[in-house]
């Protein structure tokens, strides 16, 4: 049965006594000789204790009977003290298919199937054709390298260790246990087997940096059948590597430390992370201005960051600008809609400019970059989102927001002083535990993990909130195949007390998710489509009182969310902190899709599903995502789809990107009658429409339009606002 997630490894505990660092004190039982005589002299010894090195292992898995299937990755080996605590994540390492000349020598290989290809060759082997054609494995990963990066569309397996000495064993061989999780989709895994192995010590081959730290063995099944053939080899302290890179455009400071001792080595040393820190670009160039839209600083990353790869690196990108139109100080903005078909979770921007609230502490009032402490530490804060880690207000640690900490200051102890400069121990464990889609960048989109795992949020812990609910409309009870999906939502208080909740129920706040159940019964999740905002704010919804807020769907973590005629069920969840409970409110409805009415409808409607960037223009906007501005292209040229993509490109060209300034007048020619809109959308139509200085009939058309539309819908405080000042 696929699950969300695999669970964590748990502690093996130890019996007996280690330090943090897993160095052995062994404890000899009574009557064991230990070779030393009375006299100090030592005697050949009787036994040899010996312990699982700390850190990361080169792994390999062979299974049996498939000579051309041979899986490598990292295990990865933490030790502390209250024991040990192991995972590991395998790689299927990819086979080629040669063509050799008839009389080349080569090695006899199994025959196997050949798939159809090129002219010449048949559907499935001859002896002709293994003179001229042979499948080829590639090598494994060179221990000399270090730990090894391996491509993202290889990964097969999390690997959850269940058994393993606790701190040392006796003589040449030991039993490692463990299960074999499968990912399954972009978002799950299922577990399929548990195996161990009993693994024997020998010398490790050419290339590892510890010979005496190796081992091979036997991988057997529940029933003792031999299943495949694992090695290990350590390979380094380290548990992962990375790399952060840092571009900046001229007069913002580069986020590399706290002023005093603290980096980003001394950050990720702690972590257990190998990093090395690109110091890139210092003269990023203002596309507008000195404030940048998120759209603008993903644009600013693919073209600035350095040549690389992410099935050859991990690489986070750092992009320090003087503003940033969607916060304050920092945001890890590049969260790709959280379609996993893109790739998410590789840029974070920080505001160096920003002048700091007058009450935080003794930076009050200072501009945000000349502030060491909490600059580097909101840099930090929005990398751990890029490597997959939601707010955690348990301390004030790394994931917690400046804000809260900031208020938590007192006399003897005023922010930044207060700042803590760790992880908390749950976010050490998902950081070196998680599997690797989860914290490495352009694999699983973000939030695929972060509420999941049973010993970081157990299910007992999240509770009702009596009295809250949360109201589910969708604008339209009918949309058309290919169309994205407006749905408003309404949190209300029917109790008789006032309640704390989430100020932010919008899709690029945190607190917000769901999943839409299509007819064949497949879920599909969505989520936040731009994180974080380095805030955490909350208000006090009276009883009887409401708030409203809506949201465009169109796409989500396993791809798109309205792919089928039908009916389709929408479910809303909100869920925040409350002291030690997770509070929670959910609310449903439903939406019949409908088929496509000719061809054309058809043709748009395939444009738009199978191209995950029209999201990303629906979330970002900008002029950079060209196959996605391509298919809303599309899908505005159908009759059909036209009302319902035409706010989502107005949104677009109504707004600056880079040299090319807002097009109001485009905007509105876009806009009619029949145009369809959440009320979120036209409050942001709203807001495009003020910024047009000269006015001209375009606008008063245009706000005419929307002034008409805005009766009758349920609109949030913001866009009230913005309609009223029409």
């Amino acid at each position: 049965m696929a699950a969300l997630f695999p669970p964590l490894p748990d502690y093996i505990p130890p019996s007996e006594e280690a330090d943090a660092a897993g160095d052995l004190r062994i404890t000899i039982p009574p009557g064991i000789s230990t070779g030393i005589t009375p006299g100090g002299g030592l005697q050949p010894p009787l036994l040899q204790f010996r312990t699982i090195r700390c850190g990361c292992w080169l792994l390999n898995y062979s299974p049996a009977g498939a000579p051309l299937v041979v899986y490598d990755g990292t295990l990865r080996v933490e030790c502390h003290s209250a024991g040990r605590t192991a995972s590991g994540d395998l790689y299927q390492r990819p086979v080629r298919i040669l063509t050799v000349p008839p009389l080349f020598p080569v090695p006899p290989l199994v025959p196997v199937p050949i798939p159809p290809g090129p002219p010449g060759l048949r559907d499935a082997a001859s002896p002709q054709d293994l003179a001229s054609v042979r499948p080829f494995l590639f090598g494994g990963p060179n221990p000399a390298n270090g730990i090894p990066i391996l491509r993202r569309s290889r990964y097969r397996y999390y690997v959850r260790v269940t058994t393993m000495p606790e701190f040392f064993y006796r003589g040449t061989g030991f039993t490692l246990g463990f299960e074999l999780w499968r990912f399954t989709a972009p978002n799950s895994w299922a577990l399929e087997s548990t195996l161990s192995a009993r693994m024997i010590r020998m010398a490790a081959p050419s290339g590892y940096p510890s010979p005496s730290d190796y081992a091979e063995g036997d991988v057997k099944n529940a029933f003792g059948v031999v299943t495949g053939r694992l090695t290990m080899g350590w390979l380094t302290p380290y548990y992962r590597r990375c790399t952060v890179e840092i571009d900046t455009v001229s007069g913002s400071e580069q986020p590399t430390t706290d002023g005093a001792s603290r980096t980003w080595q001394t950050v990720m040393d702690e972590l257990g992370w190998q990093v090395d820190v690109k110091l890139s670009d210092t003269n990023v160039a203002e596309p507008s201005g000195d404030s940048w839209s998120d759209a603008e600083m993903h644009a600013a990353m693919l073209a600035r960051r350095d040549a690389t790869s992410l099935d050859s690196e991990w690489r986070y990108h750092v992009l320090a600008v003087k503003n940033i139109d969607s916060t304050p100080r920092g945001i890890m903005y590049d969260a790709a809609g959280t379609d996993s078909n893109n790739v998410p979770r590789e840029g974070i921007g920080i505001a160096s400019h920003w002048t700091i609230d007058p009450s935080w502490g003794t930076v009050g009032g200072q501009r945000f970059g000349t502030a060491a402490a909490p600059y580097f530490r909101t840099a930090v804060h929005e990398i751990g989102h890029a490597m997959g880690l939601v707010h955690n207000f348990a301390d004030l640690g790394f994931m917690c927001t400046s804000d809260v900490i900031a208020a938590a200051g007192t006399p003897s102890s005023p922010f930044p002083a207060n700042i803590q400069w760790s992880y908390h121990t749950d976010n050490l464990k998902q950081l070196r535990h998680y599997p690797d889609p989860f914290v490495r960048p352009g694999a699983v989109a973000f939030g695929g993990a972060s509420t999941t795992a049973p010993t970081i949020t157990p299910t007992d812990l999240e509770v009702e909130v009596e009295g809250l609910a949360l109201v589910v409309t969708p604008l339209l009870g009918e949309v058309p195949i290919g169309a994205p999906v407006r749905v408003g939502i309404e949190l209300v208080n029917r109790g008789a007390q006032p309640m704390r909740v989430p100020a932010d129920l919008t899709l690029k706040g945190e607190f917000v998710s769901g999943e839409v159940v299509d007819p064949t019964g497949s879920m599909r999740s969505f989520r936040t489509v731009v994180h974080c905002i380095e805030d955490h704010a909350f208000r006090v919804l009276q009883p009887g009182e409401s708030m409203e807020e809506s949201m465009t769907l169109m796409r989500g973590a396993e791809g798109a969310l309205f792919a089928v005629p039908g009916v389709h069920a929408i479910r809303v969840e909100v869920h925040w902190d409350t002291e030690e409970m997770i509070a929670h409110v959910e609310g449903r409805a439903t939406v019949m899709v409908t088929g496509a009415a000719d061809a054309n409808h058809a043709a748009a409607a395939h444009a738009v599903l199978a191209t995950p960037d029209a999201h990303l223009v629906l979330a970002l906007g900008g002029d950079h995502l060209t196959d996605g501005i391509a298919a809303i292209q599309t899908a505005l040229a159908c009759p059909v789809l036209r009302p319902h993509f035409a706010a989502v490109e107005a949104k677009r060209v109504g707004r600056r990107f880079g040299r090319r300034k807002p097009d109001v007048k485009a905007a509105a020619a876009l806009i009619d009658d029949d145009s369809v809109m959440s009320g979120a959308e036209l409050g942001k139509l709203a807001a495009i429409m003020h910024s047009d200085a000269k006015g001209g009939g375009a606008a008063k058309g245009f706000a005419k339009t929307l002034k008409s539309k805005a009766k009758g819908m349920s609109l949030s405080g913001a866009a009230k606002k913005e309609v009223d000042a029409l």
